[in-house]
């Protein structure tokens, strides 16, 4: 059984992680961790405490971290300090807080991805197949949709998709649109034009169970693993 670690748990998606785990016979959800000024810090999930200091970690298995990069580097180097193994769904991340995860991943197993779908994995590795055959004689552009929570424009999403065409065709995605309304879960299209067809690869999340889900198939991941950084094409076993 896996010793689950959750932080951010009073969040959206730290509390829809915590619930799909303490469902799930692989795990034992022993620590929960938010920050010190959340308004529920001193409230129990399913007669769990709720931590705010790092050391909480000490004794768990796999972190599962959906927070801000600040608390992300901190549980970060925490992890690495008592070995616990990591997936890290955070997005915003600089160069150099991403290069801090790279660093750490010498040390400890780490899945690191911008999106924990399954859903989107698959869009991924479409528009990787896409992008390679269309090369230079498409025009690429993306929009991309969130709740009016989301501080990061473009999605963490969304770069990566730019990325993989990038490297899959060697041409930059010419333009990305974000929208923030309501309380849209993520909504990502990827759209190849060419005087004589248009082709369209998008994916529309319903709820946030499935980056939980996926979240806590990476966690699976890397029960066996002894380090090394990994993302969610690993996972899925999609390279």
């Amino acid at each position: 059984m896996i010793k689950l670690a959750v932080s951010g748990c009073q969040g959206r998606m730290g509390q829809r992680i915590t619930q799909l785990a303490l469902a799930d016979r692989d795990f034992a959800v022993t620590t929960l961790l938010e920050h010190q000024g959340n308004p529920k810090v001193n409230e129990k999930i399913n007669g769990l405490p709720i931590h705010t200091a790092a050391s909480a970690l000490k004794g768990c298995d796999v972190l599962i971290e959906f927070t801000t990069p600040e608390a992300t580097l901190e549980h970060l180097a925490a992890c690495v300090q008592y070995g616990v193994k990591m997936v890290i769904g955070t997005t915003g991340l600089d160069p150099a807080q991403i290069e801090a995860i790279k660093k750490a991943s010498a040390k400890i197993p780490v899945v690191f991805s911008s999106n924990m779908s399954v859903g989107v994995n698959l869009v991924f590795k479409l528009t990787e197949l896409a992008a390679a055959q269309t090369a230079k004689t498409y025009t690429v552009t993306m929009e991309e949709a969130h709740h009016i929570h989301k501080k990061d424009a473009p999605s963490g999403t969304a770069k990566t998709l730019a990325q993989i065409v990038e490297a899959a065709s060697g041409v930059k995605v010419a333009d990305i649109k974000s929208i923030r309304e309501g309380e849209i879960v993520g909504d990502h299209t990827v759209t190849f034009e060419s005087a004589e067809d248009v082709i369209t690869i998008s994916h529309h999340a319903k709820n946030r169970d499935i980056f939980a889900k996926g979240s806590l198939v990476a966690a699976k991941f890397l029960a066996k693993k002894k380090k090394g950084l990994f993302d969610m094409q690993d996972v899925l076993g999609l390279k």
